[in-house]
């Protein structure tokens, strides 16, 4: 299946995509709901991001974005320290919104191999794209635990430099 994958990529086969994938999903249903306390700033935050991803008012979204010549959907960074719930934010988000998450290991897509991490990257974003088509609700799309990638840019020393640089361009140009 993988040699299928990388040979036959271009043709954008979603059988062969989601094979890969599947691994990478979590069902809302199997995220077991926890209660989460924050500061009022963060909690109206927390709820209006939750309020976006109600289906109705995300059609409505996307719609709206499409009509004025936007790519549909939308972006959140969240950030702090280790252990302060940013990702259990996201899961219970998830939970209550009934969308599924597919999350990213960077370390699963990087390769020693020049060239190899730019395509893995951008088979990710097809791959999720065509989960996306045949989803009734848009997974959330996580990266978890990618800070090397999506710190500041480095200025290019070194070929692993140039990849981190590339890997970083391709996630903005995609999201």
């Amino acid at each position: 299946i993988e040699a299928k994958r990388q040979l036959f990529a271009e043709l954008n086969l979603s059988s062969l995509n989601q094979s890969k994938a599947r691994g990478n999903m979590i069902k809302s249903e199997e995220i077991v709901p926890k209660s989460l306390f924050y500061g009022d700033k963060l909690s109206s935050q927390i709820e209006e991001l939750g309020g976006l991803l109600d289906d109705v008012q995300y059609r409505q979204i996307r719609t709206r974005m499409k009509d004025s010549g936007f790519r549909c959907g939308f972006t959140c960074l969240f950030y702090g320290s280790a252990g302060t719930g940013k990702t259990e934010t996201v899961m219970q988000i998830a939970k209550e919104t009934g969308r599924d998450i597919f999350i990213v290991d960077m370390s699963k897509l990087k390769s020693k191999w020049i060239g190899d991490s730019e395509k893995n990257i951008k088979q990710l974003f097809r791959t999720y794209k065509n989960i996306t088509k045949e989803s009734d609700l848009a997974p959330i799309l996580l990266f978890n635990e990618d800070d090397a990638i999506f710190g500041k840019r480095i200025r290019e020393e070194s070929s692993t430099d140039k990849m981190n640089n590339s890997i970083q361009n391709i996630i903005l140009q995609e999201m």
